[in-house]
C-alpha cells in the first residue's frame, strides 16, 4: 500500500493562526497515522521491495519449470497402458540404488512421469530428496533432479523459493520475510485510511503533475491492491517464524489444528515388510496399496508414502492444491492391503482449511496460471508503489534532503478513551506478531526519547529553519486545527 505521507501542496504551508480548538475524532488521529505510516513505509520498504521481486519470480518459476525440465516432467511418446507402479519403482531403483525410497507419485497425467523420491543420498540436502523420472509406458529413467520437500519444487523454482523466503541465510533469513509480512498490512491500512481521510484532496490532486501526479498513482494503485496486500500478509504470516508458531498455538487451543492420519499398523505390527526397496515393493505390494486407495476414491494426484517401521502401514494421501483441493489420505495395511485409517478433506476444521487455501493461493497453486498472474500483478504493484513512496519523500524535499519532518509527539494528541483501547490492541498484536511489536516498540521509545530532546533544547527543525518552543507549540496547535478544518469539511 502507500508508503510515503501525503500533502496536499508542493510546498508546505506553515499555518499562521492559532485557533483555541481541541483536536478530536480523525483530526487527533491522523497525525499518529501519518508518522507511523510514513517511517514504517521508509524502513520496512527495502524489506518489502525484495519480497516482491522474489515473490513475482516465485509465481512465475510455476510455468518456466514446466519449460526447463520438460524432458523429465513428460514422455517421449503416450502409450497404451501404464505399467504396474512395481515395475516402476524397480526401473528408478536399478538406475539409482542409492538412498531409501520415502515417496512415491504415480503418473497423475497421461503425458506424465512417475516420480519416485529417494531421501539419505548423498549430495542432496537432508531436507530434499532425489527424484527420480520415470516413463510409466517403457520403465525409461528420464532423469533424476533434487526435489525440495514435498512441494514437488524442482531445482530452479526451489532457489527462488528459498531465496523469498530466507535470502539463501537459513532459519535467520526468515525473519527479513516475517518483518515484510507483519508490517505490510499496517503500512496499507495506513494508506488506505490517509487515501480515504481526505477524499476532497485525492479529486484535486487528478490531473496535475510533479508531486500530486506521483500521489495520485501512489494511492489508486495503493488501494486498488490493498486487499492483496493484506491478504499476502495474513498468509505469509501463518508459516513465520514466531508469528506462525503462536498461530499454531492458537489454532490447537481453538481445536482447528490440521488433522493427521495414523499409521499405526494395529493388528498386523510386526508384519515382515522387507523394505520400502525391495521386498514389498518387489512383490508388487505397491500396487496393493495403490488399488486399496482408488476403492477409498483417492483420485490423481496421489503420493503413496511407505512405512516407517514394521509398525507403520503405508499411507496414500492425495496432492493436488489447485481448486477443487484433493487432500483425502488413507493409512493401509501393508499385510493384508486393507485401509486401517481414513482423512477427508471435507472433515477438516474450518480454520485448518482456511489455512491451507491460504497458503495455496500465496504460493500460486490454488488457482493455476490466474492464481500466478495476480500474485505478479500484485508484485509488481507493490514494487511500484515503493518507487513512488521513495519518489514522494524526494520530491517532498525543497530547502532540505528530507523535505519537511512529520511533527514528533502525535501520539499525545490523541484523546485517552481512543488512545488506551488502541494501546491495548497494539499490545495483543505485538505479543502474536513479535516482528511488528518489537520495532514498533523500539520506535516509539526512541520517538519519545528523541521528541523529549527536542522539546528541551527548545527548538525544531522546520523547513531548513530554526524555531523556538514557543513557536513550536503555536504550529502544533494550529497545524492540528487546520487539519480538523479540512476534516469537517
Amino acid at each position: 500500500m502507500t508508503i510515503a505521507p501525503s500533502t496536499e501542496t508542493d510546498e508546505p504551508q506553515k499555518p499562521v493562526a492559532e485557533p483555541d480548538v481541541t483536536t478530536r475524532g480523525w483530526a487527533s488521529l491522523r497525525p499518529l497515522v501519518l508518522r507511523l505510516h510514513f517511517y514504517a513505509g521508509v524502513l520496512v520498504a527495502p524489506f518489502l521491495l525484495v519480497a516482491a521481486l522474489t515473490g513475482g519470480l516465485y509465481a512465475a518459476s510455476f510455468s518456466v519449470e514446466k519449460i526447463v525440465y520438460a524432458d523429465q516432467l513428460t514422455v517421449a511418446k503416450v502409450g497404451d497402458e501404464k505399467l504396474p507402479i512395481s515395475e516402476q519403482v524397480a526401473a528408478a531403483r536399478k538406475a539409482h540404488p542409492e538412498g531409501t525410497i520415502s515417496a512415491v507419485r504415480p503418473s497423475p497425467k497421461d503425458d506424465a512421469t512417475t516420480r519416485v523420491m529417494l531421501s539419505g543420498v548423498e549430495g542432496v540436502d537432508e531436507t530434499d530428496t532425489l527424484a527420480v523420472f520415470v516413463d510409466p509406458y517403457t520403465a525409461e529413467v528420464r532423469g533424476a533432479l533434487e526435489q525440495y520437500g514435498s512441494t514437488g519444487a524442482l531445482p530452479l523454482r526451489t532457489w527462488i523459493d528459498k531465496f523469498h523466503a530466507n535470502l539463501h541465510l537459513g532459519e535467520s533469513g526468515r525473519l527479513y520475510s516475517e518483518l515484510a509480512a507483519s508490517w505490510l498490512w499496517v503500512i496499507s491500512a495506513g494508506g488506505l485510511v490517509l487515501w480515504f481521510g481526505r477524499r476532497r484532496a485525492r479529486r484535486k490532486v487528478r490531473g496535475t503533475s510533479g508531486r500530486r501526479r506521483t500521489l495520485s498513482l501512489h494511492g489508486t494503485v495503493g488501494v486498488w491492491a490493498a486487499a492483496g496486500f493484506f491478504f499476502l500478509s495474513a498468509t505469509g504470516l501463518t508459516w513465520s517464524v514466531y508469528a506462525g508458531a503462536n498461530i499454531d498455538v492458537l489454532r490447537t487451543e481453538l481445536h482447528q489444528a490440521t488433522p493427521a492420519i495414523s499409521a499405526a499398523a494395529g493388528d498386523h505390527a510386526g508384519h515382515d515388510t522387507g523394505s520400502a526397496d525391495g521386498g514389498a515393493a518387489a512383490a508388487g505390494d505397491l500396487d496393493k496399496i495403490l488399488a486399496a486407495a482408488r476403492a477409498e476414491g483417492l483420485g490423481d494426484p496421489v503420493e503413496i508414502v511407505p512405512p516407517a517401521d514394521e509398525a507403520s502401514t503405508y499411507v496414500v494421501r492425495q496432492v493436488q492444491r489447485s481448486w477443487p483441493s484433493k487432500q483425502d489420505a488413507v493409512a493401509v495395511d501393508p499385510a493384508t492391503a486393507e485401509v486401517t485409517d481414513t482423512l477427508r478433506f471435507a472433515d477438516f476444521p474450518v480454520l485448518a482449511k482456511l489455512t491451507r487455501w491460504g497458503i495455496d493461493a500465496h504460493t500460486g497453486v490454488l488457482f493455476g496460471l490466474a492464481n500466478q498472474l495476480l500474485l505478479m500483478a500484485l508484485a509488481l504493484s507493490l514494487v511500484m508503489l515503493i518507487l513512488w513512496g521513495y519518489r514522494m519523500w524526494w520530491q517532498r524535499g525543497r530547502a532540505s534532503s528530507f523535505g519537511r519532518p512529520i511533527p514528533r509527539g502525535a501520539w499525545q494528541q490523541v484523546p485517552p478513551h481512543i488512545l488506551v483501547p488502541a494501546l491495548a490492541v497494539v499490545a495483543v498484536l505485538g505479543y502474536l506478531v513479535p516482528l511488528l511489536g518489537i520495532p514498533l516498540a523500539v520506535f516509539i521509545v526512541a520517538d519519545v526519547i528523541l521528541g523529549e530532546i527536542a522539546y528541551r533544547r527548545g527548538k525544531r527543525s522546520y523547513g531548513g529553519r530554526t524555531e523556538t518552543k514557543a513557536e513550536a507549540r503555536a504550529d502544533s496547535k494550529a497545524e492540528a486545527t487546520t487539519e480538523a478544518a479540512t476534516v469537517a469539511k
